[in-house]
Order: structure tokens, then C-alpha cells, then sequence
């Protein structure tokens, strides 16, 4: 049973939008009165609400009668009941006391993008103004009467960054707010796409169509034998293995950069690294040169040769014909080497 009272009423409603549109539709502005307060009561009772993004209109129910009541609050409207959701802390109010409740609504994020905006033949026009009504029903056991409703209006606006820069005479009027959005849809990519442009021009974040390009730039030759991750850093490191190609330093980066073995530059023991590169100092033995119990060696000492150590501790293969490559391409003509794979196990 339904029941209207014309008596004094119990409650007293207060709606406090979260988010209060800066211009109002033609229809609304209408109603401008001289002294603009028409307007003012419109906007302080009217919701923007962007796709994809939540607004609320904050309810504040307070009891005028001299008895507790138990009340309910429902929203009606022009648009789709699944937009809107209402939350109270609860239901029973004392005298004189004041109940809080908020209204969530949230839009698709794609309502602009519908095949009902999309499609110009269609006959029904997509609605971005609405109109609702909150109810408070007071709810003894039996029955749900009315007591107190409360209108306020529902606009459907897309955010924009773009009319903040015009002046407020131009930011009142929504047809130029609506208008400027075409521009900022058309011209926010190529902005978005500046932005990020340094993205491209980094081998570590670019996207993989773009690696060639950026080998290319630095004379790096892409070769299939790396994974993507690998060819990445290669490119991104390629002037740094330049600057030291023949060196232990290049070598031990080329070598970090393909097996992911730390550089270990904390220790100061060149045998107890995860890449260890050392070489014999000694000159031999040399006629008139030499000296016994000093330097000299007596079935050893090969000249510009050097010991590669790899000490591996994950069950990751480490492909041993790439290695004795990278040694050859980074290593001076005229050196030799000896080359070593330990995993864990191993010393």
C-alpha cells in the first residue's frame, strides 16, 4: 500500500553533489532569473558524472518527528537502475536525529563509444541529461508509506582537461564545453604519442618492430641466436662494448649481458667472481733476460694468453659455442685463451 501525506513532514531531505557541472544544458539555463539563483539551485542539485569514473551525491535524512522511524531510500529515474547504488549505515532514526546515505552511480566507460551514439540513423538520440527523484519510505512492519522525495538532475558529460584553459565566461556555456572535447579526442593522441616518445627511442622499452631501427643506429647486427630481453640490453649497451672491445672490461660485460652472471665489481679477488678473467703475468723464461727465483718459469708463461671462468649457480645452460664466439669477437687477434663452464657443483 502506497500512501502520499499533505501534513507536516517527518523528514527533511539535503542532497550534496560531489560533483557540481560547471555549465548547465540550454533546457536548464532557461530558467535564469535575473539575479542567477535560479541557476544556483539547478546546479546545487544536479550530478556530473563522467563515463568510467564514480560520482556520488551525498544524502543527509533528518527525523523531525518526535518518535524513531525506520525509513528506506530509493532512486528513480530516466536512466538505467544498474548506474545507481545506494548505501546506508542505517535504517532507524531517533528524534531530532540525522541519518547519512550516499548515492554511487557510475556510467560504462564506453557510453560515448554505444552504437546508439555511433549510428546517426538511429531514430533514438543518446540522452545525457536525466532527471531522478530520491524517495524516503518509512517502513512500519505492514506497509511502506511515502513520506518525503527530492528531484535532482543526472548529467553525462565526458571529462576534459581542454576547458580549463578557456575563460569562465566560455567554461558556463555547456555547448562549448561538449564542442571542445572533439578537438581534445582528435589532438590528445599525438600529444600522448610526444610524450612518450623517448619510450621509442629506448631499446629496453621500445616496441619490438622498432628494435632494427634502433640496431641499426648504433651498427649492432641483430642476430637470432639472442632472445628478445638479451638483444635489448645488447643494443641499449652497444657504444659501451665499443668503447672497450679487447679489454677485460668489455669482455666481462658482453659475457654479463648474455648469461646474466653478476659483475661481482664489490669483490676485490678476480678468482672469486661469477666471470673471472685472469692471465699470467710471468714472462717465461728469456735468455739474459730472467732471473731464477724471480721470474722465471720453466714450462709455462704462454704470452697474451688468458683463463675465462664461468661459475653458474641456476640450472640454466650456459651455451658454450656462444661463449668461445663472444671471446673470439671481443678478444685482441694475437691472444689465446682457456675457457671454463662450472656450475654449482663445481670449483
Amino acid at each position: 500500500m502506497l500512501q502520499t501525506r499533505s501534513n507536516t513532514p517527518l523528514v527533511s531531505i539535503q542532497l550534496t553533489p560531489m560533483q557540481i557541472p560547471e555549465a548547465l544544458p540550454v533546457q536548464d539555463s532557461a530558467w535564469l532569473n535575473l539575479n542567477g539563483i535560479a541557476t544556483e539551485s539547478i546546479a546545487e542539485k544536479s550530478l556530473l558524472v563522467n563515463p568510467g569514473e564514480p560520482s556520488e551525491i551525498v544524502v543527509q535524512v533528518k527525523n523531525l518527528a518526535r518518535r524513531t522511524l525506520k525509513l528506506i531510500l530509493k532512486v528513480e529515474g530516466d536512466f538505467p537502475s544498474e548506474w545507481c547504488q545506494v548505501v546506508t549505515e542505517d535504517s532507524e532514526i531517533a528524534p531530532g536525529a540525522q541519518m547519512d546515505a550516499v548515492l554511487y552511480f557510475s556510467v560504462p566507460a564506453n557510453y560515448f563509444e554505444d552504437q546508439q551514439a555511433l549510428n546517426p540513423s538511429s531514430k533514438d538520440r543518446l540522452n545525457l541529461n536525466f532527471r531522478s527523484r530520491i524517495y524516503v519510505y518509512i517502513d512500519p512492519e505492514t506497509e511502506q508509506e511515502k513520506i518525503q522525495d527530492e528531484e535532482f538532475n543526472l548529467y553525462i558529460r565526458p571529462s576534459s582537461r581542454y576547458i580549463s584553459f578557456l575563460p569562465i565566461l566560455y567554461r558556463e556555456v555547456d555547448f562549448i564545453g561538449r564542442f571542445i572535447k572533439i578537438f581534445e579526442e582528435a589532438i590528445e593522441p599525438v600529444i600522448e604519442t610526444f610524450n612518450v616518445m623517448w619510450a621509442n627511442l629506448d631499446s629496453l622499452t621500445a616496441p619490438r618492430a622498432l628494435l632494427p631501427f634502433l640496431a641499426h643506429w648504433v651498427a649492432w647486427p641483430i642476430d637470432p641466436v639472442w632472445d628478445i630481453n638479451q638483444q635489448r640490453h645488447l643494443i641499449r649497451r652497444a657504444i659501451e662494448l665499443y668503447r672497450w672491445r679487447g679489454t677485460r672490461k668489455g669482455l666481462r660485460l658482453y659475457l654479463h649481458l648474455y648469461t646474466g652472471l653478476p659483475l661481482d665489481e664489490h669483490l676485490p679477488q678476480e678468482a672469486e667472481k661469477h666471470i673471472s678473467i685472469t692471465e699470467p703475468f710471468s714472462r717465461g723464461f728469456i735468455l739474459d733476460s730472467a732471473k731464477l727465483g724471480e721470474d722465471a718459469v720453466l714450462g709455462g708463461g704462454q704470452p697474451y694468453h688468458f683463463t675465462v671462468r664461468l661459475r653458474s649457480h641456476s640450472s640454466k645452460s650456459i651455451d658454450e659455442t656462444l661463449v668461445r664466439r663472444i671471446i673470439e669477437q671481443e678478444k685482441p687477434a694475437f691472444s689465446t685463451y682457456e675457457l671454463f663452464i662450472l656450475n654449482s657443483e663445481q670449483k
